[in-house]
């Protein structure tokens, strides 16, 4: 049991002080974020809070990362607002739960690993588009909507107040922990505020002006839709999109986490962790969601580094839809706005600023196009995906061109070819260049001791190699190969030189 869930872990020193307020604070971050989406796609205020209690409160206990914090996230309800728009809310539930299933699938059969396959400029790109979007929808509070339904920038007064009490949060949240660090800064912030404009009864833009969120319990829901092929065809391509969207931001967290903290994570039990959660919203009557970076930031910023912040959390959410919801809804937007502003700050990565003189061009232009496509189309899983597929081409033309060969004549007048560098697709066309069969003599040796061959096309270009020399009535001796190679290199005409003992049998392909 232990290993399964470490909030009962008792041989490890909670900061109970510090796991209550951090939960408390994330909760009143975690709010107008939750309110903001699922106004913008449509959804009642309810979906969205029901959608961060669920999602905070499964993912708590049965996550693979405690100090990790999931809700009802920006990036996996973008994705759905088309389907929300064409179909309504009964698929929308619907596709969360097929979200939540494919996600389970993921942690089942340990796919969560593959997460180890995004590079370090994708990470970089990845979290300064996210910090963006964050800064972005910030400043997107500073609007406001009159009684025809028109959105205006505020002006004049309402815009100085909100302004210079957005400066105060920041300035409360970069000064406080420079004289204690016992208490969060952000909770510390959001109160001062709260306190100034009660006290002086300050007109200013409040949670209530975005939406009412008082309610009940979340209830047991089967999604409306016909159970039908049709309605599979319809709903299983926006899960699949949730759920790689929401498994990449979490998966990412997660590593984000693992270096802060300096521990480690488990990618699958996570994933199967937000497979369950998602299913409960599906269930329940929730946007679903996703681990939430800002928010993680702000619960590991506030000292918390076990499961039961993010309990706390969601159990403050809870509440406050129950009971608290009139007091909450009184708190200063301008409050909420500033503490969000320092978590994308800080979510930055500055420090690929600072080295991009450093980073190779290919590295830096990787950074700067996921970012991009982050901030532009708020797509996270085709950011990273586009990020992935050019980093992993831009290897693949690097080690093309480090495949080279050493050539001597020996005493018996025998041509040598030593390999260096791995044989692929990449590299094949490079590797049939070294070699010059009209003018070499009546013996060749090849030698693949520093060699690789990777893939098929590598077979393919060492098969035509030898076919080549067959032409010219030449023989070319291949050593040092494995002995799977050999068995594929049935085709080729060539004597195969086989040397187990000092190059290992390793597999190119699947045996039949």
């Amino acid at each position: 049991m232990k290993n399964t869930i470490s909030l009962f872990d008792f041989s490890k020193k909670i900061n109970y002080k510090n796991e209550l307020l951090a939960g408390f604070t994330v909760a009143m971050t975690m709010i107008p974020e939750s309110l903001s989406f699922a106004i913008l796609a449509g959804l009642s205020p309810l979906t969205g809070l029901y959608a961060a209690c669920l999602m905070g409160l499964v993912t708590a206990v049965l996550g693979g990362r405690p100090g990790m914090v999931s809700g009802g996230a920006g990036a996996t309800i973008v994705v759905l607002i088309a389907l929300i728009k064409s179909h309504g809310i009964e698929y929308l539930f619907a596709t969360v739960a097929l979200a939540g299933i494919l996600q389970i699938l993921v942690g089942v059969f340990k796919l969560g690993k593959f997460v180890r396959l995004i590079p370090q400029p994708v990470m970089y790109g990845f979290l300064n588009g996210l910090a963006i979007i964050i800064f972005m929808a910030q400043v997107e509070q500073f609007k406001i909507t009159d009684a025809n339904g028109v959105v205006n920038w505020l002006q004049g007064m309402p815009l100085y107040i909100m302004g210079g009490l957005t400066v105060l949060t920041i300035t409360v949240v970069y000064f406080f922990p420079k004289l204690t660090k016992a208490v969060p800064a952000s909770l510390v912030a959001i109160i001062v505020v709260f306190a100034i404009v009660l006290g002086f009864n300050i007109p200013t833009k409040t949670v209530a002006d975005i939406a009412h969120i008082s309610g009940n319990l979340p209830s047991f829901h089967i999604p409306q839709i016909p159970f039908t092929l049709e309605t599979l065809q319809i709903i299983f391509p926006y899960a699949l999109i949730m759920a790689g969207v929401g498994l990449i931001e979490s998966l990412l967290t997660l590593s984000m986490v693992d270096e802060i903290t300096n521990s480690k994570g488990s990618a699958n039990k996570e994933s199967v962790a937000q497979g369950l959660a998602n299913i409960s919203n599906g269930f329940f009557g929730g946007m679903g969601g996703c681990a939430m970076v800002a928010q993680t930031l702000v619960n590991l910023n506030a000292g918390s580094r076990a499961r039961l912040s993010g309990i706390i959390a969601s159990i403050m959410i809870l509440l406050i839809i129950l009971f608290g919801a009139p007091i909450i809804e009184k708190i200063p937007m301008a409050a909420l706005v500033g503490v969000m502003m320092m978590v994308s700050i800080s979510t930055f990565q500055w420090v690929s600023i600072r080295i991009v003189n450093k980073m190779p061009k290919s590295d830096i232009f990787v950074g700067i196009t996921v970012a991009l496509i982050t901030v532009v189309l708020h797509n996270l899983a085709l950011a990273v995906l586009v990020g992935v597929i050019i980093s992993a081409l831009v290897f693949a033309w690097d080690n093309a061109k480090r495949i080279r060969a050493k050539k001597y004549i020996d005493e018996n007048g025998v041509k040598h070819y030593e390999i260096y560098g791995p044989l692929f697709f990449g590299s094949a066309t490079a590797f049939a260049d070294k070699f010059d069969p009209i003018n070499d003599p009546e013996q060749v040796v090849v030698d693949f001791k520093e060699s690789r061959i990777v893939d098929m096309s590598a077979i393919d270009a060492v098969d035509k190699l030898s076919k080549r020399y067959k032409q010219q009535g030449k023989i070319v001796l291949l050593r040092h190969l494995s002995e799977d190679c050999r068995k594929m290199l049935k085709t080729a005409e060539a004597v195969v030189e086989v040397n187990i003992q000092e190059d290992p049998s390793y597999k190119v392909m699947p045996e039949k």
